[in-house]
This record gives C-alpha cells, sequence and structure tokens, in this order.
C-alpha cells in the first residue's frame, strides 16, 4: 500500500511539471537547479520515553545531500517545484537507559529483554529522496517551499553496544544478564534488515538568491514514518528522522 502511495507521489509530481494550463506556465518558464547540501539532524523519538534517562553525547556523521530541483511557475508568486536527491543521514549517539527494550548479542547468546545502562548507537541512511512541494516566491531574492517528500531506501544501519549494566531477560523479573564496559564483556546489537526501505514525511524551506545563478538554502525535513515498520516490537517507541539541511544551489535554467 505505501509503495503504491510513493508511485502516485511520483506520478503526481511528474504530470504537475508535464501538464500544465497554458495560463500557469509553460517550460519556457520551467527553471531548474543543481543543489548540494549537509544534513544535521538525528534519529529520535519524540518525546522522549522514560525509559531514556539522558542523553550523554551526540555526533555528527557526514551527511551530504546532492541532487537538482525543477520548478514550474504557476502564479507570479505561487509554483510547484520536484526533483530527486541522493542523500546520507546519519548520527552517532550515547544514552543511559533504565528498562529499554533491547535485542542484544553476548558471545554466541541472543537474548531479549529489558537493559539498563549505557546504550550506544550508530545510524546511516542513505537514500534517493522525492520531494513535491509547493513555493512562493516572498520577493525577488527570497523563495519559501513545503510539502511532502518521499525517500527510497539504498542502504541502511542500525547498531551499537549496550554495557556498564544488566539487562532483565524477557521480562522485569527475569533473569538478570550483566554487560560490563569493555569488549567481551558488552553485549552489541544490529537492527539493519529490520529498517523501512521507504519513508515519509514533510519538508519546509527557504532559498535565498545571492547573485543570478547562486543561492543559498535551508530546510527542515521531518520524518512521519518512523524508521521501523510498527510490527518492529523490539525498540518500543517510533523514531523519527528529524533533519535540517544547510546548501548552496546553481540555477541551471
Amino acid at each position: 500500500m505505501k509503495r503504491n502511495i510513493a508511485y502516485i507521489l511520483i506520478l503526481i509530481a511528474a504530470s504537475s511539471l508535464i501538464s500544465s494550463p497554458a495560463e500557469a506556465g509553460t517550460f519556457e518558464s520551467l527553471q531548474l537547479k543543481a543543489r548540494a547540501g549537509y544534513n544535521i539532524g538525528g534519529t529520535t523519538p519524540i518525546p522522549l520515553p522514560e525509559t531514556i534517562r539522558s542523553i550523554e553525547s551526540y555526533s555528527l556523521t557526514p551527511s551530504f545531500m546532492v541532487g537538482f530541483d525543477a520548478l514550474l511557475p504557476l502564479t507570479r508568486q505561487w509554483g510547484i517545484t520536484t526533483g530527486l536527491r541522493f542523500e546520507n543521514k546519519g548520527m552517532k549517539a550515547a544514552i543511559t537507559t533504565k528498562a529499554y527494550s533491547m535485542e542484544v548479542v553476548k558471545g554466541d547468546q541472543k537474548m531479549a529483554g529489558l537493559f539498563t545502562g549505557h546504550v550506544e548507537q550508530e545510524v546511516k541512511q542513505w537514500m534517493l529522496t522525492v520531494p513535491l512541494q509547493a513555493t512562493f516566491t516572498l520577493s525577488r531574492k527570497v523563495m519559501l517551499k513545503g510539502g511532502p517528500y518521499v525517500s527510497f531506501l539504498l542502504n541502511k544501519e542500525f547498531s551499537g553496544i549496550a554495557s556498564d549494566g544488566y539487562l532483565r531477560k524477557d521480562d522485569p523479573t527475569g533473569p538478570k544478564i550483566l554487560m560490563g564496559n569493555c569488549e567481551g564483556e558488552w553485549a552489541t546489537y544490529n537492527f539493519d534488515d529490520d529498517m523501512r526501505s521507504l519513508q515519509f514525511g514533510i519538508g519546509l524551506g527557504v532559498d535565498w538568491q545571492l547573485h543570478k545563478r547562486l543561492g543559498v538554502s535551508a530546510d527542515l525535513n521531518w520524518g512521519l514514518t518512523g524508521i521501523f515498520p510498527k510490527d518492529f516490537k523490539t525498540v518500543d517507541h517510533t523514531l523519527y528522522p528529524v533533519y535540517g539541511t544547510i546548501g548552496v544551489f546553481y540555477r541551471l535554467k
């Protein structure tokens, strides 16, 4: 069903550029932009659940975006734009947890339960993103934009370490499995294969034309679907990808 929605979204974007009324714009008025940027953000539950007691650290990973846009003006101020972006959204974080739902591997044993202690996470998502946005030209230099997007994941990673604590196996009163703070004593986890291959969200942004062809941009992309499907119960809260993008663009036409 969701895959069909994605195809419909792409068809709408394509048809809106191909078949517009004569008074709404023509291919002569079509604008093309090449873009590059850096994604800053993270994959997070909103709000933070009680099982996450504190965020100990957060660090960026190289998260670049390149792509292009096609903008069709509909009136002097309004328009519609779509395009294609190749991008990476990643992060590293460390948190302190209490009774945090986990499935880990320690030695040759795989076990699930509630973990209390230190958790390190690394998330990497390589994707193709197709936005479909309405645009509003605020002035000769400033254009606002907003609308939905769909991302097709090409590569995905979600892994980490559980240490300095213990796992209550299966339930809150289950056997207590201790986790140390060095290799061989801690446990690892990997949920790469459980992640979604398709994500939906909403994007808002602004383009500021510095010169005739060159400009800068700022965007916020908020995922509406978590990175895991609803039937994935190991992580018992939804993790949303929320990223801002600082970028530059070059107007080709």
